[in-house]
């Protein structure tokens, strides 16, 4: 009976190891520091602009298919023996939830905004488990990227361009840049811009306090900067969105 429950208390730590416990950062433990975190967060929110928008319209089965390289390429990453590539490897796995969620709804079913939201979803339950394992920064910054997507959403609702959507991805490809530019425009008037700025004021608000209660050097502390990180460079993105559909629409990753 002994040896029983010896192994099985050896069996609950080694699976306890395998998903929650923290991991051990050892020196030279790549995004350890603040500004590395910061910028490979960044990165893999703008990266859907300049290359799944445009890859995904034409392609939407290789670009789904790629989902599965970066979901690989994280669990190879986390899974290497000295652990130093373990923090890029997790946030990979976020970025390959985010990356399904996006091939799935933008290749086949962005004529129906509705469903947006609940397509970007597709992997939320398991992020949510992730959320109490050693991969919680993944888990942060897909949860993260989707409370961005969802709060971009409600602006778009709220200013009334949301019923423009369907028209300006079932129009022509030469009409679709005019329509998109036309209903930008719309947005420089006081109300779109009182909704927007307040919108973005309480999403940048909320962004810099949980910045300023985190901390680099716990793993919960780090989860909690990606967070902060996607949320902040979700209303860059957004902005960056804004000014190419009135400038250039072509370039908005929407037509």
């Amino acid at each position: 009976m002994k040896e029983v429950i010896s192994k099985n208390l050896i069996k609950e730590d080694h699976y306890k190891s395998m998903f929650i416990e923290d991991i051990h950062i050892v020196e030279g433990t790549y995004l350890t520091k603040a500004k590395t975190l910061r910028f490979w967060s960044s990165f893999f929110v703008i990266l859907p602009i300049f290359l799944q928008a445009p890859w995904v319209r034409f392609q939407p089965n290789s670009a789904l298919l790629f989902t599965f390289f970066i979901l690989a390429t994280g669990i190879f990453l986390s899974s290497e023996p000295s652990k130093k590539f373990f923090i890029i490897g997790s946030l990979l796995l976020g970025v390959a939830g985010s990356w399904l969620g996006g091939s799935l709804f933008w290749g086949w079913l962005s004529a129906h905004p509705i469903l947006h939201i609940p397509v970007e979803a597709v992997a939320l339950p398991l992020a949510l488990i992730g959320l109490g394992t050693k991969w919680k920064i993944g888990s942060s910054f897909y949860i993260a990227s989707l409370v961005g997507t969802a709060i971009t959403d409600l602006t778009i609702f709220f200013t009334g361009l949301m019923d423009r959507w369907m028209e300006v991805i079932n129009a022509d490809s030469e009409i679709a840049p005019l329509i998109l530019q036309k209903t930008s425009e719309n947005l420089i008037n006081i109300k779109p811009l009182s909704i927007i700025f307040i919108i973005g004021f309480s999403l940048w608000f909320l962004s810099i306090k949980i910045a300023e209660y985190s901390s680099i050097n716990t793993s919960n502390g780090r989860s909690a900067l990606v967070s902060s990180y996607v949320l902040q460079t979700t209303l860059i993105v957004d902005g960056i969105f804004m000014l190419l559909a009135i400038l250039q629409p072509n370039l908005s990753g929407l037509v």
